[in-house]
């Protein structure tokens, strides 16, 4: 039935959202275990050993008994990705992902998606206005005009051969 295979695409695609959309009533390692308890009915033990395996991968271990408005925006990406993760995904979607953060924090998190994507064989996909987020951490792209896919293809025969003029624009800035 089409529920059941929404449900069981849902579990292979994590999402991060620009506003990280934390629980604010929640500590970091209660927003990482909740959808694999939820979810996946895994034992609170399981989901706290996954989430101190993310939170260490991250950088943030010493964070898990934080409260969300403890965090830097920084921080609370990178826990936003952690939660993402803990649900073992193929996929991961990402709007916007360092669109609030200064250019240090942003370079950190695109280190990050680059290691995720290299060491866990995640396929992350990412929603950007930032060029040169794209040549930094891409190897594919797609230009979206008015809900429209207008050109595709590899990074670097799209970014030196543009076809068309909104990818024109996007590269002049």
């Amino acid at each position: 039935d089409s529920k059941n295979d929404l449900n069981r695409l849902r579990e292979k695609v994590g999402m991060v959202f620009q506003q990280f959309n934390l629980f604010p009533h929640m500590t970091v390692l209660e927003n990482i275990t909740l959808a694999p308890r939820k979810v996946k009915r895994l034992s609170k033990k399981e989901t706290e050993d996954i989430a101190f395996t993310l939170l260490k991968r991250i950088g943030l271990e010493d964070k898990a008994y934080t409260y969300p408005n403890q965090l830097s925006g920084g921080q609370k990406q990178r826990i936003a990705i952690a939660r993402a993760l803990a649900m073992s995904p193929d996929v991961m979607l990402f709007d916007e992902p360092t669109s609030a953060l200064d250019s240090l924090t942003t370079n950190q998190i695109l280190d990050l998606l680059w290691d995720i994507n290299q060491k866990l064989r995640v396929t992350i996909i990412m929603i950007t206005h930032e060029i040169e987020i794209v040549k930094k951490i891409c190897n594919k792209v797609a230009v979206i005009d008015q809900t429209r896919i207008v050109e595709q293809g590899e990074i670097g025969q799209v970014l030196l051969n543009p076809g068309m003029e909104i990818t024109r624009q996007l590269l002049q800035g």
